[in-house]
């Protein structure tokens, strides 16, 4: 009788444990909130990662509408450490923050490098931090072409190209391109310049001609991009972590959250890397908000 009265407690006592773990999964896995005490109705701070190139945004665009959306996070840390990438997923990420801080606050916590799109990306927040040493601005556009078309000839390889337009395989690797094609991509150049430019005159409250004047490309340090009016002030990530619990109303120390890891980063940068570069591979054009270090800005 003893036997049986201590095999039943013990499937009482693990069945309890066995209900407390799930619920307490099922709480963390939804990010809900039992306390609710900030102003917001969570208690934490959302932290996402934007680290590497910014080729494919939709990760993390993800990511931040989930955290939006998320009622037990009170604010989000966005910590951004990438030279930028291309012109339409910079922006993406930039809209994708900008929702974000329309429904919580949302901090910038710059890293090394938050550059060119980088820099477009932390346009979004509503408050951004820079180390003194981060390397940040390179405000501008840049479009690579890749053009092995004299070593083609060498090998004795030939292409042919059928098209229903002037200026339809405009950038191909075959050939050079002459003097009106490059008038035109100079033009499309201009117009993505021109939106960054508009971007950052919007969000940081600066004059289009004042913005024009540090948009040649040039990076700043973050003490040179505080006094530019570029960033609002200077601290780590534990600094933006702080304030945004303050802004999100968090009473003491603030928890933070972060997206469960799906991948690996190595494979995040190795995905980032082989859309670059694929991207030159077959010849399109490859207009960049990205900062190149040692190259033309």
């Amino acid at each position: 009788m003893s036997s049986r009265k201590d095999v039943l407690l013990a499937v009482i006592v693990l069945g309890a444990i066995f209900a407390f773990v799930l619920i307490f999964s099922l709480l963390v896995g939804k990010g809900t909130s039992t306390s609710g005490d900030s102003a917001f109705g969570g208690n934490r701070v959302g932290v996402i990662d934007v680290i590497g190139p910014i080729y494919d945004s939709r990760e993390w665009v993800k990511q931040i509408d989930d955290f939006r959306s998320n009622s037990s996070i009170a604010a989000m840390v966005i910590r951004i450490d990438s030279p930028g990438g291309g012109v339409a997923a910079s922006q993406e990420l930039f809209y994708a923050i900008r929702r974000a801080r329309d429904a919580k606050p949302v901090i910038i916590s710059m890293g090394g490098v938050a550059a060119s799109g980088g820099y477009y990306a932390a346009l979004g927040g509503d408050f951004v931090f820079a180390n003194p040493g981060t390397t940040t601005g390179s405000i501008g556009v840049i479009l690579q072409l890749l053009q092995y078309y004299e070593l083609m000839e060498k090998i004795g390889i030939d292409s042919d190209v059928i098209k229903t337009g002037k200026f339809k395989d405009t950038g191909s690797p075959f050939r050079d391109i002459d003097r009106q094609e490059r008038q035109y991509l100079e033009g499309y150049a201009e117009d993505a310049y021109e939106q960054f430019v508009e971007d950052v005159a919007e969000n940081r409250e600066m004059d289009p001609s004042d913005v024009r004047t540090l948009a040649d490309g040039r990076i700043f340090t973050g003490r040179q991009a505080l006094e530019s009016g570029l960033v609002d002030s200077l601290g780590d990530q534990w600094a933006a972590i702080q304030y945004a619990g303050e802004l999100g109303g968090i009473q003491g120390e603030p928890r933070t959250i972060k997206p469960p890891k799906k991948q690996k980063l190595i494979d995040l940068l190795m995905e980032e890397v082989s859309t670059s570069i694929g991207n030159q591979i077959d010849g399109r054009p490859l207009f960049q908000y990205r900062w190149e270090p040692g190259g033309t800005p």
